[in-house]
C-alpha cells in the first residue's frame, strides 16, 4: 500500500474537495495522483502558497507552504 499525504492544507485545497490522505495499490498510481494534484494546485489555486513534493519509501507527501 502506497500513500499520498498533504501537509498543511490551505483553504483552496479544502474548497476544491481534495483529500488529505489517499491509499494506492502501486507506487506508480500514487506518484501519478501526487503529480496530478501538484499540477492542479499550481495552476488553479490562489498563488499565496508554494507546493513541493517528497517521496519516502514509496509514499508521497505534498507540502503546502506560504509564499515569501
Amino acid at each position: 500500500m502506497y500513500k499520498v499525504n498533504v501537509q498543511n492544507p490551505c483553504s483552496c485545497f479544502i474548497k476544491n474537495g481534495f483529500i488529505e490522505s489517499q491509499d494506492f495499490a502501486t507506487k506508480v498510481e500514487a506518484k501519478e495522483e501526487a503529480t496530478k494534484m501538484m499540477e492542479i494546485m499550481s495552476r488553479n489555486f490562489c498563488q499565496k502558497h508554494a507546493f513541493s513534493m517528497q517521496e519516502k519509501f514509496g509514499d508521497f507527501t505534498i507540502y503546502i507552504k506560504p509564499r515569501r
